[in-house]
């Protein structure tokens, strides 16, 4: 009974993921996760930036012009 119910609930984050998206959107997918927080608070929504993670996630949204380049140790100095 109790999933019963959950199912019938209705998506108590559905404004949220309204606004994620439409950020995303008018930034053309160059805003992760970090930026498209940082811009929800500016409009005065307050939300952890792990449950903007989870709803990208879920709705499929990777910003994909910044990728960040790990670089490997190299120990030449030179000649």
């Amino acid at each position: 009974m109790y999933w019963q119910k959950r199912l019938e609930q209705k998506n108590p984050n559905a404004l949220l993921e309204k606004k994620i998206q439409e950020i995303f959107d008018e930034h053309h997918g160059n805003y992760g996760y970090r930026r498209i927080h940082l811009a929800l608070k500016a409009q005065g929504i307050k939300v952890n930036q792990k449950k903007v993670r989870r709803i990208m996630g879920k709705l499929g949204l990777k910003g994909s012009k910044f990728i960040r380049k790990s670089r490997r140790y190299n120990s030449y100095k030179g000649t």
